[in-house]
């Protein structure tokens, strides 16, 4: 065969390989892909900065003379146990670990709501600025998790429907690509429930 029909053909065969996977979703499944790692990586981020913050609540908080320590003890023990779970990339395609991951940042989310309803009990606490500017961090930073992890909600929403539909799952199926773990509805409504406070008890 002549070298330049040989080109010819493997000019025409990789154009037809190009326009077959851009047609089949190949080049959507790398960019979500790489949106939903990212967004990921975010909602870790935020994750993280709460959990920064939260020695310094239980600094400020211990010094309020005869504080709840339950309520105080809750909070540190459900900081270890968020901050104790081991995080990988490979987490979103683990929906058994990402699981885990939810229910211990839940945990840790109703022992802060917890807290800060028990520090309306205290006026000195309330009025303490250190704690009024923890207490705006930390709102500023449960306010950019739900951001975050709407964020990664969505753009695994649409990952999970390239992968499930025609046919775009056939690209899935040759390249394996999975469906991703997502946040489920159930955790999210049990993260953002108010917690439920006796003001009776001590």
């Amino acid at each position: 065969m002549h070298p330049s029909i040989r080109r010819l053909i493997t000019w025409t065969a990789t154009l037809l390989l190009a326009a077959s996977l851009t047609g089949c979703g190949y080049n959507d499944f790398q960019r979500l892909d790489e949106q939903s790692q990212s967004a990921w990586s975010e909602v870790l981020n935020q994750y993280q900065r709460r959990a920064d913050l939260i020695p310094n609540i239980v600094a400020t908080v211990r010094g309020e003379a005869n504080f709840e320590q339950e309520t105080l003890t809750r909070v540190i023990e459900a900081r270890s146990r968020a901050t104790s779970v081991q995080v990988t990339p490979e987490m979103v395609n683990d929906p058994a670990a990402m699981q885990q991951f939810q229910a211990a940042q839940g945990e840790l989310s109703g022992a802060l709501s917890r807290l800060m309803v028990v520090v309306e009990q205290y006026p000195n606490l309330r009025a303490n600025q250190g704690f009024s500017d923890l207490r705006v961090q930390l709102e500023g930073t449960e306010n950019r998790i739900t951001v975050a992890r709407n964020r990664y909600i969505q753009t695994v929403q649409e990952y999970n429907v390239l992968s499930r539909s025609f046919p775009t799952n056939l690209t899935a199926m040759v390249f394996g690509y999975q469906p991703k773990a997502n946040f489920q509805v159930q955790n999210e409504a049990a993260i953002s429930a108010p917690p439920t406070v006796d003001f009776n008890q001590k």
